[in-house]
């Protein structure tokens, strides 16, 4: 594989877009600082397919990355390979209003050949070509210049690795037939909708025991302030108000703009400044969450009682018994709160009860819950075995 320098300028980034274009796959990896802004501040962009792979620098004075830009979320010939790539794809959101598609993640990827759930890095490149990573640079400030040859070639073999391991990857899912198993989830991780986040959903990601609709609605009014205030001042949403500030505000509004002086998480300048003044227009505007915007009451146990925990507890080795023989992460064919929704009742809307997820564990989580298949010992292991119908009326 050729190496290319680091990458400055347009000019050169063009001329690499052209000799990878027309490749099958591309292997994408970022290197980003977010710890002190709202978005992600991008700092290198790697880039491999089979022949050739380079570090692009997007902070160089004059660079224009849109031909890559095109060719990760227009380019749909080209097969996009990431590792654990949310982020990455959120960066590439962010700058263009797309998602790379297609696109393959090889942290699912080995989440259906029986590798751990959050599988990293290091660890799949040490699985597939032997290889134990040098892993000193990843604390690395990327928004210094000039970055070091180390910096670099570290940053390279996140995707010169990764283009060596995907096709060895792919062919092992052909080979046990699981590819069309990731379909869905590659969707997923390229839905535009994970990425577009309306200020005005915001609230949803802070916790409040209160479901009293003006409570709500002046948490959803709170909430899209701080994103939007956030958002324009690039800072970290915590570093405008905290979550728990938040709730306590909606909980408990003050009378006026003085009383934000006496708000736990506010300094006392909140009573007088600006800032302060726009979080109370914002309280002024909201209004009581309309009902069909209400979120859905959650279930108690879950809604189960002592018996259906149990049973969602069942289910929950059920689960681990079908991952050991699959040889699959359990995460990969349901969640927890698939198992519970079945336990409380629930039966259509489920993900573990459809398509292949269905054919390799949902039949068998129905047979459990309807008492047509219980647990037994084996030969030492833990197995299923089926309960015919004279003596399940029997128990």
């Amino acid at each position: 594989m050729q190496i290319h320098p680091l990458i400055e300028t347009s000019a050169a980034l063009v001329e690499f877009v052209d000799l990878i274009k027309n490749s099958d796959f591309i292997a994408v990896d970022t290197e980003f600082m977010r710890e002190n802004t709202f978005w992600p501040e991008l700092c290198l962009i790697q880039v491999a397919d089979s022949e050739h792979a380079a570090a692009i620098d997007p902070m160089a004075t004059g660079m224009d990355l849109k031909p890559l830009l095109d060719l990760l979320v227009n380019n749909e010939d080209v097969l996009k390979v990431f590792h654990a790539g949310g982020q990455d794809v959120e960066i590439i959101f962010n700058l263009t209003g797309k998602t790379p598609h297609p696109i393959f993640d090889t942290q699912i990827g080995q989440m259906a050949l029986g590798q751990a759930e959050q599988v990293g890095y290091s660890n799949l490149v040490e699985a597939w070509i032997g290889l134990q990573l040098d892993k000193g640079a990843r604390f690395t400030d990327w928004s210094r210049r000039p970055l070091d040859k180390r910096q670099i070639d570290y940053a390279i073999g996140d995707v010169t690795h990764l283009a060596k391991i995907f096709p060895m990857m792919l062919k092992k899912l052909v080979k046990t037939g699981r590819g069309h198993w990731l379909d869905e989830e590659m969707e997923k991780l390229a839905d535009p909708s994970h990425y577009d986040l309306d200020p005005n959903n915001a609230w949803q990601r802070i916790k409040v025991p209160s479901r009293k609709p003006d409570v709500l609605g002046r948490l959803q009014a709170l909430a899209a302030w701080r994103e939007r205030e956030a958002r324009n001042k690039n800072l970290p949403r915590g570093r405008i108000v905290k979550d728990e500030t938040l709730a306590d505000l909606a909980a408990h509004p003050p009378k006026d703009q003085d009383g934000l002086g006496r708000v736990r998480g506010l300094s006392a300048t909140w009573r007088s400044n600006d800032i302060g003044g726009r979080l109370m227009d914002a309280l002024a505007g909201a209004k009581p969450m309309a009902k069909e915007d209400m979120p859905d009451r959650a279930p108690r146990g879950p809604g189960l009682g002592k018996e259906g925990v149990l049973v969602a507890d069942l289910l929950k080795l059920l689960l681990k018994i079908r991952a050991r023989e699959l040889n699959v992460a359990a995460r990969l064919i349901a969640r927890s709160d698939d198992l519970e929704a079945l336990a409380a009742g629930a039966r259509g809307d489920i993900p573990m009860m459809q398509g292949w997820r269905h054919d390799v564990f949902g039949h068998a989580a129905l047979d459990l819950v309807e008492g047509r298949m219980g647990f037994a010992v084996k030969d030492g292991k833990l197995v299923m075995s089926e309960i015919d119908a004279a003596t399940a009326s029997e128990v």
